[in-house]
């Protein structure tokens, strides 16, 4: 390697860096770290179980594996923003101790991202929800950060 003739900055311009832009929080709510067993429903009554990294009030992150992706999204490819693929999500969250009760949420998938060889990560979005469902997982969502914060 060379060296350097001279360190006289003294003619040296100014240099504008272009700002990186940060990635979009696609979930405006705190996400909540959980491990537990999701069911996808596709509109021709397919049906794939998953698991939930995280949730939030509006969405949860899955995780699965290369076939399952390859079945939810179809070619991989990430969602359209005007054009999401429609799912129906099947979860239990635990409302008291010992009495959990499932969760029905018309969802959309608006994510996917490749994390390891043939594991990936998708996003889901909620966007209705049968009877409680909503009340429902804003609860979970609070005991769970409430007890994240006081460990």
């Amino acid at each position: 390697m060379g060296q350097a003739i001279s360190f006289d900055t003294s003619r040296a311009k100014r240099a504008n860096m272009k700002p990186v832009p940060a990635k979009p929080n696609l979930r405006n709510q705190q996400r909540a770290d959980v491990s537990t067993e999701i069911t996808l429903e596709k509109p021709d009554g397919c049906q794939l179980t998953c698991k939930v990294s995280n949730i939030s009030r509006t969405g949860a992150m899955i995780q699965c594996d290369g076939e399952i992706a390859k079945s939810l999204i179809p070619g991989m490819l990430p969602p359209a923003p005007k054009n999401p693929v429609h799912v129906t999500a099947r979860f239990s969250v635990p409302v008291l101790p010992y009495q959990p009760v499932t969760v029905v949420a018309e969802s959309n998938l608006v994510h996917i991202r490749r994390i390891a060889r043939n594991n990936f990560q998708i996003g889901l979005q909620f966007s209705s929800f049968e009877g409680n469902g909503f009340e429902y997982i804003d609860r979970y969502i609070a005991k769970l950060l409430a007890d994240a914060t006081s460990n």
